[in-house]
């Protein structure tokens, strides 16, 4: 008697045929296949390398600040009278020393005359004072005018000396008036504004012309107070703006946290002429809290290929292949050479090459 399938058994039986089948393939390719060979290393790089390890070195946390110019200042008017010339205007360099604007000095000029010719009149009768005093001294010593008229003479002397100061010290006055109709730059720097106009007439304390200097810069940070006793144990930091890093000269913290914020403002001093540095910029601080370790490669073995930035890697078999990396600031090296530090897609360990354009011709 034939049997019969019902048609999910036949369903079943097509689904398990091909299972059945796998372990004699999987027996037959073990038996009979062979494990590819190892690809042959490739002869050592003709390009300079190096070994990135990790490097000892401060531990940083990062604030926000501000940069300000040490040096600054508004500069006012120190006598009456109305703006003749303006030399200079907003974003302009100012030497120092340089006028930055005239004021009319024809009444300054005339005090000047007038105290000059004072001066000579007051020279005059004191030197005829003075001769007069000489010969009433003499005559007195051999008895031939009184005593009365001696001391008149010596008072009129001293008298006559008093006026000839007076009027010495009212020329240095209106010499200095004179001066002051030339507003001159305190030191050099950029105007940030102008606060007069040619024709004005202005009064002593008359706000004039404001800038600032470069020379001197510094940045201020406002630290938590949570972080204000690690930064003030060591009073160490760094500004990194533009991929640069410049360490501070001196860290100063102010006494007195903001009740508001809970916080301490601290101000970063820059050393001189720091470049391209500008007082409103926004810039990030680098405050030493202790000691760390970074993977550090020089600067030179990083390269930029359109938005992505890597480092050519030598693998164990000497193969060269592009890595994108992350990269973290900037530091110097005992040799003088600029290190990078590289936060993600490097390990320690890991050969890198010094000079990526052979690397790429090896890749």
């Amino acid at each position: 008697m034939g049997r019969c399938f019902s048609p999910v058994a036949a369903s079943a039986a097509r689904l398990l045929r091909p299972m059945l089948l796998l372990p004699g393939i999987v027996l037959f390719a073990a038996c009979g296949g062979k494990t590819p060979p190892a690809p042959a290393a490739l002869p050592a790089p003709a390009f300079a390398t190096v070994v990135v390890q990790p490097v000892a070195g401060a531990a940083e946390r990062e604030l926000d600040g501000t940069v300000e110019a040490v040096n600054q200042a508004t500069v006012a008017a120190q006598t009456a009278g109305r703006v003749s010339e303006i030399l200079y205007d907003v974003n302009d360099f100012v030497p120092a020393g340089a006028v930055l604007l005239k004021i009319r000095s024809i009444g300054q000029r005339a005090e000047l005359d007038q105290a000059e010719a004072a001066l000579s009149e007051a020279e005059a009768r004191e030197a005829e004072a003075r001769a007069r005093y000489e010969r009433i001294a003499a005559m007195y010593e051999r008895k031939v005018v009184s005593r009365a008229q001696f001391d008149q003479a010596l008072a009129e002397r001293d008298a006559s000396l008093a006026r000839l100061n007076a009027a010495r010290a009212a020329v240095a006055s209106a010499t200095e008036g004179v001066a002051w109709t030339e507003v001159r730059a305190p030191y050099a720097g950029i105007i940030t504004a102008r606060k007069v106009r040619v024709g004005e007439t202005v009064a002593p304390g008359t706000p004039l012309i404001s800038g600032y200097s470069l020379e001197k810069l510094r940045v201020t940070v406002d630290i938590p107070q949570s972080l204000v006793e690690q930064v003030r144990l060591r009073k160490k930091a760094a500004v990194h703006v533009g991929g640069r890093r410049i360490d501070a000269s001196k860290v100063t913290i102010f006494p007195e946290a903001d009740p508001l914020s809970n916080t301490f403002r601290a101000r970063v001093e820059l050393p001189a002429n720091a470049a391209d540095l500008y007082p409103g910029m926004y810039v990030k601080v680098g405050f030493v809290t202790g000691e760390t370790s970074r993977l550090l490669v020089p600067r030179t073995a990083v390269i930029t290929r359109s938005e992505v930035t890597g480092i050519y890697v030598v693998a164990p078999d000497n193969r060269v292949s592009l890595r994108q990396v992350r990269l973290g600031h900037s530091f110097g090296s005992a040799a003088g050479a600029e290190q990078v530090e590289v936060l993600a897609g490097l390990s320690a360990g890991e050969r890198v090459a010094l000079d990526p354009v052979a690397a790429a011709r090896a890749d």
